[in-house]
């Protein structure tokens, strides 16, 4: 008798589980790296202004070279994907968002009397972005279509939350304000709610070891975001 109580018990929180939204389920599962995030000396440099030229600089040659395979999981998602307008939304992010980012980034270049095409060619992928992109490239070619999309969600979701958070703190840096303006502003929020849209309706039909698989890619790809950070922030460079 004690035991089928257990066991109905069991049931009944795994049903309340799948009930729940899945982009619910997500964010709670990343919540302390999110408030790591924001509360980290990159993020808080931004805001202040106090955030050294080079670790943006940093920053933003590394996230050129993480583009170029952030376009690619998005590609393999849209070829994956199991409806027409899934294939063209995340088809259309695939080519549209990335350029939109690569052109910041090539302004940012300008600042520093360089480009990003120069850059790309001239300094190494390092540590923190190969092994983000690795894993990004592993879990989009070999998981799921509801697997690729976890793994690519952070890089949406969180850059969304932050610029959400600091726009309304600004910075007296232009520069690092142009920053906080791209991934606060409402067209980049637009695009962030259409892939949790999407995220939702995918939890509705997966299986409870399908759910864990999705929150355990989705919560080393947002760990792999504050890594980013901390890669440029500590001028991260191959050790040998």
């Amino acid at each position: 008798m004690y035991d089928n109580r257990i066991a109905e018990a069991e049931r009944t929180r795994r049903s309340e589980v799948l009930l729940m939204a899945l982009r619910d389920e997500l964010w709670a599962s990343i919540e302390d790296v999110y408030a790591a995030i924001l509360d980290h000396p990159f993020i808080h440099g931004l805001t202040d202004g106090t955030l050294p030229r080079e670790a943006f600089r940093h920053y933003v040659v590394q996230d050129s070279h993480y583009l170029r395979d952030y376009a690619k999981a998005l590609a393999v998602c849209a070829a994956k994907a199991p409806d027409e307008a899934t294939t063209v939304q995340f088809a259309t992010d695939a080519a549209g968002a990335i350029a939109a980012e690569r052109s910041l980034h090539e302004g940012f270049m300008v600042d520093f009397g360089s480009s990003v095409a120069d850059a790309t060619a001239t300094e190494p992928v390092l540590p923190a972005t190969r092994a983000y992109t690795s894993y990004l490239l592993a879990t989009v070619y070999n998981g799921s279509f509801a697997e690729g999309v976890a793994a690519v969600l952070p890089c949406y979701w969180i850059y969304a939350r932050v610029g959400d958070a600091l726009l309304a703190k600004g910075s007296p840096d232009e520069l690092y304000g142009r920053w906080i303006e791209t991934y606060g502003a409402e067209e980049f929020q637009e695009t962030v709610r259409a892939v949790l849209d999407l995220t939702d309706r995918i939890g509705e039909d997966l299986s409870a070891s399908e759910r864990a698989r999705v929150i355990e890619h989705f919560s080393t790809t947002a760990r792999y975001e504050w890594m980013f950070w901390d890669a440029a922030w500590r001028g991260e460079r191959w050790p040998v």
